[in-house]
Parts: structure tokens; sequence; C-alpha cells
């Protein structure tokens, strides 16, 4: 399932012409409308940059001003809203919840993600992210954290969680399906192929996508490829590793920003936790263009020394972000007790 061009034809076929990047820009972005793109099969447009949940409930941000970050976010165009039912307790999506409020609903694509991989665990999720966001419906729920082969098996289990999104689309409280995970392509591959079989499609796939990434268990060669021939959209995260990427001296923020919205995505996740860095997700956003060739052949030769042994993403080699292996109870049903057991 791996592309069969070499690393120069690959990266060449990416950067050459994908994506519509305004020709002749004005000096000043901030005249430029968000870039957006396409998101389920060409039919719905999102931007290309997307804030995340996890940032924004943050301790150190105050309720006022994660307010004030999303709604200006929203107002400028970002519109693409990231969250997850354990982020911070749900604390997260209570704040987004509240800035979703006096109209600013209408203007967000909203995505939240679910742990539990029982029907009933993954229900009473839903229902909680619906309370907590304030809404009747969210755009994209996603089975978070899929980073065990079981994880896959559970979830297409009998009384299973796609069980119970797939009736929540029925009822339409739900309007996509997606998936997320962090720690090996070979699972999201895995995923894929039970999905087959059962003639599940999904609408949407996440995975982190960095200079690094291209280098070592790369979902950029091996998993991205098979996505783009499903006409699945494709979210990237952790573009800067987790923040470790800036501590190899090797690339700055913006280029690894850059480098992710070069390859076929259809949005780009980033952390934004201060008005400040707002501003530079905004600039972005407006005055984006894909890096060539070159650019990207050159960013990827420095960072390859760098990427050996996943040293830098440690969320590929540690339990370090595993949130469903720190709280297994998260999963639900007999899964969770069986993972406590082991773990003790």
């Amino acid at each position: 399932m791996e592309p069969t061009l070499n690393r120069r034809e690959y990266v060449g076929t990416l950067a050459a012409g994908s994506f519509l990047a305004a020709e002749a820009q004005p000096t000043n972005a901030a005249t430029l409308p968000f870039q957006q793109r396409m998101f389920h099969k060409g039919k719905e447009p999102v931007s290309i940059l997307g804030l995340g949940g996890s940032h924004i409930g943050a301790k150190k941000v105050s309720d006022a001003d994660a307010i004030r970050i999303m709604r200006t976010a929203l107002d400028n165009g970002l519109t693409f809203f990231d969250n997850s039912w354990d982020y911070h307790n749900g604390r997260s999506e209570m704040l987004m919840g509240k800035a979703l409020q006096d109209g600013f609903r209408k203007k967000a694509f909203l995505m939240t993600k679910i742990d539990g991989r029982t029907k009933e665990s993954a229900k009473r999720q839903m229902d909680e992210c619906l309370l907590r966001l304030k809404v009747d419906s969210i755009d994209l729920m996603q089975h978070h954290e899929v980073i065990r082969f079981d994880d896959v098996d559970r979830i297409f289990a009998a009384d299973g969680a796609m069980e119970a999104l797939v009736e929540a689309k029925k009822a339409g409280k739900i309007r996509y399906i997606g998936f997320t995970g962090h720690k090996d392509p070979a699972i999201h591959l895995y995923m894929l192929e039970v999905a087959a079989a059962r003639r599940f499609v999904y609408d949407s796939i996440q995975m982190p996508l960095n200079p690094l990434d291209a280098h070592y268990r790369s979902f950029e060669r091996k998993v991205l490829p098979v996505a783009q021939q499903q006409d699945i959209a494709v979210l990237g995260m952790k573009s800067l590793s987790s923040g470790l990427i800036l501590k190899t001296n090797t690339v700055t923020a913006k280029e690894c920003l850059r480098y992710a919205l070069s390859l076929p995505t259809t949005v780009v996740i980033t952390g934004i936790d201060s008005m400040e860095i707002l501003q530079q997700a905004l600039e972005i956003g407006r005055s984006f263009k894909p890096m060539s060739t070159d650019e990207m052949a050159l960013l990827l030769e420095k960072t390859k020394p760098a990427a050996a042994d996943g040293m830098f993403e440690l969320f590929k080699t540690t339990s370090q972000y595993d949130t469903t292996s720190t709280h297994p109870e998260y999963l639900g049903g007999e899964s969770a007790r069986t993972i406590s057991m082991t773990a003790s």
C-alpha cells in the first residue's frame, strides 16, 4: 500500500499545483481572505487551519480569553474547530460551547472526538459532547486515539462504538464520521482495511504530519496516499511534533505549518492559546503558498538526522501522549477492565 514513487517524485507530486494559491498577493496579508479547502469529497468549504481544542482549554487560558480567541478566529475565517470529550476533563468543550453562542455556531465547522470503544460508552460520551458544546448536531465526530490494533476490533465489534456513531448520524446528531491516532501508520491502515471489509468509508482521517514524520514510521508515506485514493479528508496534526521539533534547531514553527499545509491535507490543526498565536495563524492562513519541490526536499534533508528513532516524536515511541493508557476507563466495557488489570 506504500507509494511507488521515490522521495523526490513524491514530494514533487504533492507540491506541484495541488492547491490554489494567489499568484499575486497584496503586501498586506490582512487584506486577504482566510484560505479554504473542500471537505467531504469537495462539497463543503473549511478553513485550511483548525483551532486545536486541547490548547484552548489549558489552565493558563482564562475563560474570557478563550472565548475571545475563538470568536475572533471565527470572525476572521478560521472556522474549523477541533475538540475532544477528554480534553481537560471537558473544559475545552464547555468553553467552546460558550464561544459558539450568540450566533457564532453558524460560522463554525465543529469537530470533536470520543474515546469509548463500546456502543454504550460511545453513546454516553457523544451525548455529553452535545451538552457541553450546547449544540443539537456536531459536524464531525471522530474515534479518538486509535493507537492499538485492538481499538479497531473493538470499534467494529457487535455493540461496538461504530454502531453508536452510525445511529447518531442517522438521528442527525452528527454529520460525518472519522478517526484519529498518533502511534503507528500500520494501525491507521488496519482501521481502513477493516472499514473496507465492512463496506464503510470514513469521511476523515487525522494523523501526525511534519518534516520528522516523513523519515520515521511515516504517516505521510504510508497512510496519506491511501487516504487520497479513497477520497478521505486528511486532517493533519502535530505539525510541530508537540513542540519538540523546534528543539532540533532545524526548522521554524512557520516552516512546519507550511510543510504540513503543502501536503494534500484538508485541514492542519494547530494549537492556539493566545491572541498573539492566533494572529500568526491568521497571517499564515491568509498568505499561505505551497512549498516548492526543492523547498520541501531541502527541509526533509535538514530534519533527517533529528528524525532517527523517533526521539522527537514521543507520541509515537512512548505512552506520554496516550490519554486512554492513563485512563483506560474512558474506553468503556470489559476492554477497560482488562487494560487496567494488565497495567497493574
